[in-house]
């Protein structure tokens, strides 16, 4: 779309007489000559300025044959100079304002693009990652045979990614600090619990994940430790789920690299099996 655009107004800019002069375009109050301004600095590359001349042009161009095209052009703009989150907005207002305008399918398309490359690191809050999940889905739900299907499913799925990493690295927080605060009755128990409950979530939403290996191995070793630093009285039942959790990992990834230590974990939750019956 973008190159489309670009080649059709390569040639506005020429055409337009002072608009090189950015101080005079900003100062004349001719709208048409602006907006066609606008459009030669965009074609050109020079994002910033036709954002900023299209902004002034929204409302004068309301209600008129220029106002969608107008306000389409500044997400583009927007998107173009990367000022994603303002595109994405645009966008948005777009699609709500003109439902069946002529390049409604690009401007839904393009509202979870700008979020999509504005999402952050795992690490950091994905607010903006699961607003652009819904763009997309929402997208494809309105445009099921689109040609941006497939570029949107597979932004979604890179998404999804990312939130699944998110949980991971939560889920190997609470791994890491254990009982680092406490013994097992108090908040080392809930360290582990919580390692537990958030892995084993992160499978169930994403079950095909590329992290559902070291997201299984983690609730693993979350339960080994949780039954191995936990009080007697909870041993028996918490070793057995152990135990039980190590055969469903072995059941499903029985080459894994992390075997051993599986394997060596579940010796040790045998002996301490053996070692209570005999008591």
């Amino acid at each position: 779309m973008q190159t489309t655009i670009r080649t059709v107004l390569m040639g506005l800019l020429l055409t337009l007489c002072g608009c090189g002069d950015y101080s005079k375009v900003l100062k004349s109050t001719d709208s048409n000559y602006r907006y066609e301004a606008a459009k030669g600095y965009y074609a050109v590359g020079q994002y910033g300025r036709a954002a900023e001349l299209l902004n002034e042009l929204i409302m004068p161009t309301k209600g008129t044959d220029k106002g969608e095209e107008c306000l389409f052009l500044l997400g583009m703009a927007n998107f173009e100079g990367h000022n994603y989150a303002s595109a994405a907005q645009v966008f948005k207002r777009y699609y709500q304002s003109y439902p069946r305008g002529s390049l409604a399918e690009e401007a839904r398309f393009y509202a979870g693009k700008a979020l999509y490359e504005s999402t952050p690191e795992p690490r950091l809050d994905q607010t903006d990652t699961y607003n652009a999940v819904t763009e997309f889905s929402n997208f494809i739900e309105a445009f099921p045979n689109s040609k941006y299907r497939t570029e949107a499913q597979n932004c979604i799925f890179s998404l999804q990614d990312k939130l699944v990493e998110k949980e991971y690295l939560s889920a190997k927080l609470y791994y890491d600090l254990g009982d680092y605060f406490g013994n097992c009755s108090s908040n080392g128990e809930s360290n582990y619990q919580a390692c537990i409950v958030t892995a084993q979530n992160a499978i169930r939403e994403h079950p095909y994940s590329k992290r559902r290996e070291d997201l299984s191995i983690l609730v693993l070793k979350a339960k080994f430790e949780l039954a191995a630093h936990s009080i007697a009285a909870k041993q028996p039942v918490r070793y057995q789920d152990a135990i039980d959790e190590f055969f469903g990992f072995q059941t499903e990834y029985p080459e894994s690299s992390f075997m051993p230590k599986a394997t060596a974990m579940y010796e040790s939750a045998k002996k301490w099996e053996k070692h209570d019956e005999d008591l």
